[in-house]
């Protein structure tokens, strides 16, 4: 199997347990005999949908067609990400229930929102990181100062000059953790970068959020758009051409619970990135009724340069590090006008380059952004 076979026999799969016609062509596909199991294994790893993949081949009854010995790894690997979730939604009902008695009720977001929301038929399927939630600008300081004074500290810990505006950067205050628990935390103030702030961001999405099993998570609309910010601006997918299964997967599911071509509303400048993801993944994903979509000249060019990750490898891998370079020095100068405009990012700047360990860190960037 080519990548790009693997790619979409995997994202087919994801979709098996809700489409018939999909279900039936993986089933012809794996009685032919002819699957690379260990580039399924790479591809479904490196995008973070390996037990999603062992639910849906599971709950189609697939799973006789696959060697035992793989079959054993993957249900392994399940029920230990089963745990973990299970785990997880423990601690986020626990840390609701702390913010909500102080008057600072979180938004979750993400995977562990979509947990909280029972949105996967198995919890096994959803590999989360963190868990992420939102808060007003008001209660933003006050949540932070919650969890510190209930045993959260920095998973790592900075100058506190550094500190100061460091987060000023970041859609979110740096990762907490606690002992004894199995996720950290991240405390969002915005949901991306700067530039889109205005058209997506708490204020704007907070009342149309929903209370289920008793914590407060997005509508469903906002989760879909959320998804693919996540994929598209947090992670510059719009600028790479291309998608993530993990993302794609939930946008699919979230399809079943609105309409996600309908989803963005009246965003603008998010419009185009959102629509480009909707339609790669109802490409990707062959074709799903509930996510189809009215095709555009931007979106027929996004899906022209996603084909080429699979026609042209060489050619995608000198155009990625380009655009890593590209970002990079974009980056940078954003600061340095920051530093002439804002007294206090100046104060920032000063101390990170007097921080030897900031040189270190920006120069591995600067090699991988290189040699990518």
């Amino acid at each position: 199997m080519t990548y790009k076979e693997t790619f979409y026999f995997v994202a087919k799969c994801l979709t098996i347990s809700l489409e018939h016609k999909n279900s039936e062509e993986i089933e012809k596909q794996l009685q032919s005999n002819n699957i690379d199991w260990d580039a399924v294994v790479k591809v479904s790893t490196a995008h973070y949908v390996f037990p999603a993949l062992y639910c849906n081949l599971k709950r189609a009854d697939f799973l006789k067609y696959i060697p035992e010995d793989l079959v054993a790894y993957m249900e392994e690997i399940t029920n230990l990400n089963r745990d973990r979730n299970t785990a997880i939604i423990q601690q986020a009902k626990e840390l609701n229930a702390l913010l909500v008695t102080h008057n600072c009720t979180p938004i979750f977001l993400k995977g562990t929102g979509n947990l909280l929301s029972n949105l996967y038929e198995d919890t096994a399927e959803r590999m989360v990181g963190d868990i992420d939630f939102i808060f007003s600008k008001e209660d933003y300081p006050k949540a932070i100062a919650i969890l510190y004074k209930n045993g959260y500290e920095r998973t790592v810990k900075s100058n506190a000059k550094i500190d100061y505006v460091d987060h000023v950067f970041n859609k979110h205050y740096p990762r907490l953790h606690k002992e004894n628990n199995i996720a950290a935390v991240e405390v969002h103030k915005e949901y991306l970068m700067e530039k889109y702030i205005g058209e997506f961001n708490y204020k704007n999405t907070h009342q149309s959020a929903q209370t289920i099993n008793g914590v407060r998570v997005l509508s469903y609309a906002n989760k879909v758009n959320l998804t693919i910010i996540a994929n598209q601006i947090n992670d510059r997918g719009y600028h790479y051409k291309n998608i993530g299964l993990r993302n794609a997967y939930d946008v699919f599911l979230l399809s079943k619970q609105t309409v996600a071509s309908k989803a963005m509303g009246s965003l603008k400048d998010l419009k185009e990135p959102l629509e480009c993801f909707i339609a790669t993944t109802y490409e990707v994903f062959n074709m799903p009724a509930s996510l189809q979509y009215n095709s555009t000249k931007a979106i027929t060019t996004f899906l022209k340069r996603f084909q080429i990750h699979f026609s042209n490898p060489s050619k995608t891998k000198r155009r990625h590090r380009i655009l890593n370079i590209k970002i990079l020095l974009q980056i940078r100068l954003e600061i340095l006008w920051k530093a002439v405009v804002d007294r206090k990012t100046r104060i920032w700047v000063f101390y990170r380059l007097s921080d030897p360990k900031w040189y270190q860190e920006k120069w591995k960037q600067t090699i991988t952004a290189l040699i990518t």
